[in-house]
């Protein structure tokens, strides 16, 4: 498929994490929607074509699992590709994650082309 058409939003309460994924995400052809917790990255779930969600579990006002439940309660994105980025490495976080809806886990830190890795097998 070509990516260069592909929306990934991108949401981390960490400045610097967002810019990081952002550069990856950019230099392999993604348009990249940032934001910095769940409640802010709703806007972009209102008719933008979004073909991947990458979050983090810990942010505040709306953490990852309410992203990922509140995201797979809408019709439209109940199938939507979601990829949580966390440091997170518990075995129940990770079921917790799964049960919400999550589609994919990686654990920071981690190198570009495991993140590209990973992207690439929950977007086929």
């Amino acid at each position: 498929m070509n990516q260069e058409k592909r929306t990934v939003v991108f949401v981390d309460d960490s400045a610097s994490m967002r810019e990081a994924v952002g550069c990856i995400l950019q230099q392999n052809g993604y348009t990249v929607l940032k934001a910095g917790d769940g409640q802010d990255s709703l806007k972009y779930f209102e008719g933008t074509p979004v073909d991947l969600l990458i979050t983090d579990l810990h942010m505040p006002r709306m953490n990852g699992i309410e992203l990922i439940q509140t995201l797979r309660n809408s019709s439209r994105y109940r199938y939507l590709p979601i990829l949580v980025l966390t440091t997170e490495a518990q075995v129940a976080q990770k079921m917790e994650a799964k049960r919400a809806g999550a589609t994919g886990w990686q654990v920071k830190p981690f190198t570009p082309e495991n993140l590209m890795a990973v992207i690439r097998r929950v977007i086929h």
